[in-house]
């Protein structure tokens, strides 16, 4: 009953064996990612949407660690290429959103100069890359099976909404990446607290004559590094925008409920209990505490700055604020708290705006960019062309989303699947708040912070269609050739839409047959 292997099946952290070069399909569903994300990168060499803003904020943070306000030539310098000229150095800049993802566009600045698209746009390329790699480990480490793995991969690697938001210098791409690296690391964590608890219950029973001792806490599993790592990715994605708090509080109660389902699962009797204080607590202060840290030291340069927006608040408005912080910190409460008003009153109107019901539909895309040509302009061959950046995901893989999460709800009911309910816990934890701001401004592209948890839930039911080693050659042959069918249609619609993925110049008629519906354009 106790013997190490049957504890490791049972908490489900047994250890599979690989085919030598089981890595090779992930790893070239990778740099498939990475070539769509790189390829013609400085192209179109302009300010798409809001780039105007955070393109300018990382040229801010690389020279003096904190944003100044702009003149209104300024995107047309960053354009010729000497943006430096109409910056405003005295004047800081309000800006609604904390500085990492800044910091992260900044980076790429620092590699490749501050004056061509491929500085400003490399952190959310290599970011959007990375993030790939980290869909085929999260896939890996809830399926077990390798095929699932490069199922989620290959999903990320060519949908459009992940393409788009990794060639553009904009927040999302860093937010989504950081939430996942959260998630893969307290699945690490998971792995290894599971196991070196199973042998610890395994040495307790030795020692004991065969029967389980029952202290009240039971034993510890030490000092839980990937959980330390999970909280410091925590604080990173609070550090490029706030609302994936939602993420971080659940996926903190997600990784307590593993250690209490642990316990419950070694037969110890005061599971709960010894769950929620022993493994909980430190949990608390793993991520919430560690995270705390981090998201205040990404502020540092604020810290350090004389002049930036609202840096000596606290100074200025003497006995007001919170009087228990000190000076620093209130003034930087006072800025966080006229943020927060801003985004909760945030209502005026857009052409591209997008309720969070419309997501899951490709209800209402974000056109990022769109330029008439006409024969002989910009590589135009015809009479007239368009060069458009259009944020849509592949319609295939999105329109795929509901019966997929329909389908992992019935898995989790019928078989218990542990996988498919902490990725619908964490995938409903990012999409069903924004319903609770009806009258709010909102796109599209803000689905992006769930997706990879959309994904995961797909390739999951994917590769339940597949049928594992146990199913009849029946299930496998029609489960192979279905998802094979369904996967060659996702790269069909993929090849299709790159063109508007990525700003070619197309014929006009080409780019409007891809407006299936009005509501597209």
């Amino acid at each position: 009953m106790y013997q190490f292997d049957a504890l490791l099946d049972r908490l489900h952290v047994a250890k599979a064996s690989l085919p030598r070069y089981a890595w090779l399909a992930p790893a070239l569903i990778v740099l498939l990612g990475g070539i769509l994300r790189f390829v013609n990168l400085a192209s179109p060499n302009a300010i798409v949407f809001d780039e105007t803003y955070y393109a300018k904020d990382g040229y801010s943070y690389l020279h003096y660690g904190v944003e100044f306000s702009w003149t209104k030539e300024a995107n047309a310098a960053f354009v010729a290429g000497h943006p430096g000229t109409e910056i405003l150095a005295d004047q800081p800049e309000y800006v609604v959103h904390p500085p990492l993802g800044k910091w992260m566009i900044a980076f790429g600045m620092m590699l490749f100069g501050d004056n061509n698209p491929l500085g400003w746009r490399f952190g959310a390329a290599l970011t959007g890359t990375l993030a790939v790699a980290l869909l085929a480990l999260a896939g890996w480490l809830l399926f077990r099976s390798v095929t699932v793995a490069s199922i989620a991969a290959l999903l990320g690697a060519v949908d459009g909404l992940m393409i788009v938001q990794s060639r553009l210098a904009l927040l999302d791409i860093f937010q989504m990446f950081w939430l996942l690296a959260t998630f893969v690391l307290l699945l690490l964590d998971r792995q290894r607290s599971r196991r070196i608890l199973a042998q610890r219950t395994v040495d307790l029973v030795q020692a004991n004559k065969g029967t389980l001792p029952q202290s009240f806490f039971g034993p510890g599993v030490g000092f839980r590094f990937w959980r330390f790592a999970a909280g410091i990715a925590a604080g990173c994605a609070v550090g490029v925008k706030w609302n994936s708090l939602f993420f971080i509080a659940v996926l903190g109660l997600l990784t307590v409920i593993w250690d209490v389902q642990a316990r419950r699962a070694l037969g110890y009797k005061s599971w709960l209990a010894a769950g929620a204080l022993r493994d909980g607590v430190p949990a608390f202060f793993a991520l919430i505490g560690t995270g705390l840290v981090v998201y205040i030291s990404t502020w540092a340069g604020w810290f350090q700055s004389s002049n930036a927006y609202f840096r000596h608040w606290a100074q200025e408005n003497p006995g007001k604020g919170l009087m228990w912080l000190p000076e620093d910190l209130r003034s930087l409460w006072e800025y966080h708290a006229s943020a927060f008003k801003f985004h909760s009153g945030l209502s005026s109107p857009h052409t591209y705006s997008s309720q969070a019901w419309q997501w899951l539909v490709l209800g209402r895309p974000t056109s990022y960019y769109y330029e008439s040509s006409k024969l002989g302009d910009a590589g135009c061959a015809v009479d007239s062309c368009s060069s458009a950046i259009l944020n849509i995901g592949n319609p295939a893989i999105w329109w795929a989303f509901i019966p997929a999460v329909v389908a992992a709800l019935a898995l989790l009911i019928i078989k218990r699947s542990w996988a498919f309910g902490a990725l619908l816990l964490v995938f409903a934890a990012g999409y069903f708040p924004w319903f609770m701001y009806p009258t709010r401004t909102m796109f599209y592209f803000y689905a992006l912070s769930f997706e990879p948890f959309a994904l995961l839930i797909l390739a999951g039911v994917l590769g339940t269609v597949l049928g594992t080693s146990v199913s009849s050659v029946k299930h496998r042959r029609v489960g192979v050739a279905a998802v094979a069918g369904y996967l060659a249609l996702v790269l069909l619609i993929s090849a299709y839409f790159w063109p508007l993925w990525s700003g070619e110049t197309i014929p006009y008629t080409y780019w409007y047959n891809h407006m299936w519906f009005k509501f597209w354009i």
